[in-house]
């Protein structure tokens, strides 16, 4: 099992590099960012620092989506890293929860992320593909290669990653939703006559390890609050009580008013006070490293590839030593 290492690109970007040296130290094979730029620093900056200040880390944003940037200017991006510092890119995307609300404007439709997806990925790797009827390729690219991840919850979405994407990106880390979620993606590759087995699975959530159960819980909530924006949006559009999305993911929201984006992705975020003990127990892995252990061999059972861990909280160091000297070990051992 692979292990990644997701960060916002807070001031000083110096410390978002160190972290990620610190994670390779580690044994994490791979740096997420989130992306989001009004939020946060821009991530493809720091990412250039990341990649000459490590050897091995696989880096991109989780996520990325169509709309911030032009996909060639994304491509173009990904291909430049690529050709600086080896194929040592990945492209997590999706619709667009914080980038685009936060400038005013609506995540992005299914079938322009489709688009995007293949887009990118073929510009990147020195195809042509056409942008806006433009049909365009990037000369300079030679032997380019950008695996893209796509980031997903409702049906339609899951039916998507498992079309077109390299990867698939789970941003919870709740064994029964990560199995009914695999499914999904897997069956809809083998209808669209890819290998299943071809797709990789990505779990990203927080981990918080200690025996201080109320507090882990404490610096872990406001996770429940981000899945729940895009919950929200699927209860919008199938209803509360719909054959199609399990209630296990969509229950907890009922209490939910609002969100403000200036605490996303933050430990104390005050639009997350309706997410239960029982949510940020199911979605995040909390407690000692022994029960870190325990549930990530669950779900790797399941299909899951890598763990990628949400380190937004005030044991950022601890745990990722933690992770390096117990939990990795024991999953790769």
């Amino acid at each position: 099992m692979d292990f990644g290492l997701v960060l916002q690109t807070d001031p000083p970007a110096s410390a978002v590099v160190e972290l990620m040296q610190r994670a390779e130290r580690q044994g994490f094979t791979h740096g997420w960012t989130f992306d989001s730029a009004v939020l946060w620093q821009e991530p493809f900056v720091i990412y250039s620092r990341i990649l000459e200040h490590t050897q091995r880390l696989v880096v991109g944003p989780m996520v990325t989506n169509p709309g911030t940037r032009t996909w060639e200017v994304t491509a173009s991006t990904f291909a430049t890293l690529n050709d600086m510092y080896g194929q040592r890119t990945v492209c997590g995307i999706g619709r667009g929860d914080s980038a685009m609300r936060v400038a005013g404007r609506k995540p992005n439709t299914l079938a322009r992320l489709g688009e995007a997806i293949d887009t990118i990925r073929d510009l990147a790797e020195g195809r042509e593909a056409e942008v806006d009827g433009q049909p365009l390729r990037i000369p300079w690219v030679k032997d380019g290669k950008l695996p893209v991840w796509m980031a997903a919850y409702g049906p339609k979405a899951l039916a998507l990653a498992g079309q077109k994407a390299d990867g698939f990106i789970l941003q919870l880390a709740d064994p029964y939703l990560t199995e009914w979620m695999v499914k999904a993606v897997r069956t809809a590759a083998a209808d669209a006559g890819r290998d299943p087995a071809s797709i990789t699975v990505c779990v990203a959530a927080p981990a918080y390890v200690g025996d201080d159960l109320a507090h882990a819980r404490e610096q872990s909530r406001w996770f429940g609050g981000m899945v729940g924006n895009h919950v929200a949006d699927l209860v919008s559009r199938y209803g509360e009580h719909s054959d199609v999305i399990p209630e296990a993911l969509t229950a907890y929201i009922r209490e939910r008013h609002g969100y403000d984006y200036s605490h996303h992705g933050r430990a104390g975020n005050p639009s997350t006070d309706f997410v239960p003990d029982e949510i940020v127990d199911r979605f995040c892995l909390l407690g000692p490293a022994e029960a870190h252990i325990e549930k990530l061999r669950v779900l790797r059972e399941l299909g899951v590839d890598q763990f990628a861990v949400y380190n937004m909280h005030d044991a950022k160091e601890t745990t990722i030593d933690a992770y390096g000297e117990q939990v990795i070990p024991a999953l790769n051992g």
